[in-house]
């Protein structure tokens, strides 16, 4: 079954919503590095999952036309 934000990122490509991809991207990115930057608990886990996240919001990114940011 794919995970949500696979489906959410799917969507998004179908709607050639460019913006909606790279916002999430950068929302993803806020959390990884607010997350690292945490050391009074073992976040490794959600860092892991939010790093399989971007990689899913940046396949979604290249199967769109035009420039990608980032």
């Amino acid at each position: 079954m794919s995970s949500a934000i696979e489906l959410i990122v799917d969507g998004y490509a179908r709607l050639k919503d460019r913006q909606s991809l790279e916002d999430l991207r950068t929302h993803r990115r806020r959390l990884e590095r607010d997350l690292k930057a945490r050391t009074e608990f073992d976040c490794r886990s959600s860092i892991a999952q939010i790093e399989e996240d971007i990689a899913a919001i940046e396949a979604g990114l290249q199967t769109l036309p035009g420039p990608t940011s980032g």
